[in-house]
């Protein structure tokens, strides 16, 4: 008995130190990625941008969970149980519900763009949290009607054109004014490998509908799996502070992610095939670029058409990005990702200021932050903001 028992302790000793030997195995991993030692629960975070952390905050829900189907939009955010996200209105995004017809006690602006725009709306943090640009325009701002301003959020986490001109096609005779804010989503498809055309949907289209936009069933649904494991121990109490855990958990993401690591598709008809850039065109780093240039510049346009013959005031804005305009903190550098982008960013900047010729009022906000040396980005693009929702960096852009 006496040597049953002392079997079982050695051998709890020896799991027990294992385990040990490979948690201290990743810190030290980890400790040599970053410079320094950096909490697994930090880690953890940094596996999702802060506009997918905000919206999942304080649940056991995964951002895929909140997500909704659109039939025209591709995909928006749902307020049901036990995953639906706060401050959701009636045609899935954040804060005030959109009106039918033009508010005749209020001078609205559709605010339209990606997760960053949302944020200048304020997405994922219900009132009183500050509506950046709401606020900005009624405290400093008369509206051309003499009504207060109204700023309905038009942006959510990947959209991109054409989701903000089919979004505005929808409510065009709702509203007073539009403003876009985008950029940075549309960049990836300017990449030089890039094989497909800027309309194609960003991954949120394909968690919403994984198995009708996925080109392999079987992958789909594997990946889903996947997902789900990784998603359920980051949460364990255990788990959520090892760095052992989050390795093998980034390993798992980075498998799922791999387009490489399951049989190609047989199938003729996917979601590459839909949008796929012409053979001519595909490895041709200039002709990408031109083409998806060419198609950006087009749905900004066909903004401008639509707000005109609606009698709708216009306004497009180019966002700033950490990879160009700002001397970024040693902790921005680090959690902003690959940086290499810069130049193409601002072809594409060039390509669309070129529509002022046309009469499009077209900003650059690029140089937002070139006098500011302390942390403003949270991440790869978004703006750091406080418990409640303040924001410097939002209240710049804002202004």
């Amino acid at each position: 008995m006496k040597r049953r028992i002392f079997s079982l302790i050695s051998t709890v000793i020896g799991v027990v130190l294992a385990l040990a030997a490979v948690e201290l195995t990743a810190i030290a991993w980890l400790w040599s990625e970053d410079g320094h030692y950096t909490s697994a629960a930090d880690l953890f975070q940094r596996t999702q941008n802060t506009f997918v952390r905000d919206i999942t905050k304080g649940t056991e829900c995964r951002y895929v969970d909140t997500l909704f189907p659109h039939p025209y939009l591709g995909f928006v955010h749902h307020a049901n149980p036990p995953c639906g996200t706060v401050n959701i209105n009636n045609i899935g995004l954040f804060n005030s519900d959109f009106p039918t017809i033009r508010r005749p006690d209020r001078f609205t602006i559709l605010l339209t763009g990606g997760s960053v725009a949302s944020q200048l709306g304020q997405s994922a943090v219900a009132p009183p949290a500050p509506r950046f640009l709401e606020d900005e325009l009624n405290k400093n701002y008369i509206s051309p009607n003499g009504k207060p301003f109204l700023v309905l959020n038009g942006g959510d986490g990947a959209w991109k054109e054409p989701q903000q001109f089919i979004l505005f096609s929808m409510f065009a005779s709702s509203v007073d004014a539009v403003v876009t804010l985008d950029g940075y989503n549309e960049r990836y498809f300017f990449r030089s490998y890039t094989t497909e055309r800027l309309e194609r949907p960003l991954s949120n289209f394909a968690e919403v509908n994984p198995f009708v936009a996925d080109e392999n069933f079987g992958d789909a649904a594997i990946g889903w799996v996947i997902g789900r494991v990784a998603g359920t121990l980051s949460r364990l109490p255990m788990l959520g502070h090892s760095h052992a855990a989050y390795m093998v958990i980034r390993g798992i993401e980075s498998v799922a992610k791999s387009k490489d690591i399951f049989k190609k598709s047989a199938k003729k008809t996917t979601l590459t095939s839909l949008f796929r850039l012409p053979q001519e065109v595909i490895g041709d780093p200039e002709r990408v670029f031109q083409v998806n240039l060419a198609l950006y510049q087009k749905y900004e346009r066909a903004i401008e058409a639509i707000a005109r013959d609606n009698k709708v005031m216009s306004a497009y804005f180019m966002q700033p990005v950490p990879a160009w305009g700002k001397e970024l903190t040693p902790d921005e550098r680090r959690e902003a990702g690959e940086l290499d982008y810069a130049d193409t960013y601002r072809r594409i900047v060039a390509g669309m200021l070129s529509l002022r010729e046309q009469g499009l009022q077209v900003y650059d906000l690029g140089d937002l932050l070139k006098d500011v040396k302390e942390r403003i980005y949270a991440d790869d693009v978004h703006f750091e903001r406080v418990v409640g929702g303040d924001s410097k960096g939002y209240r710049m852009m804002a202004a």
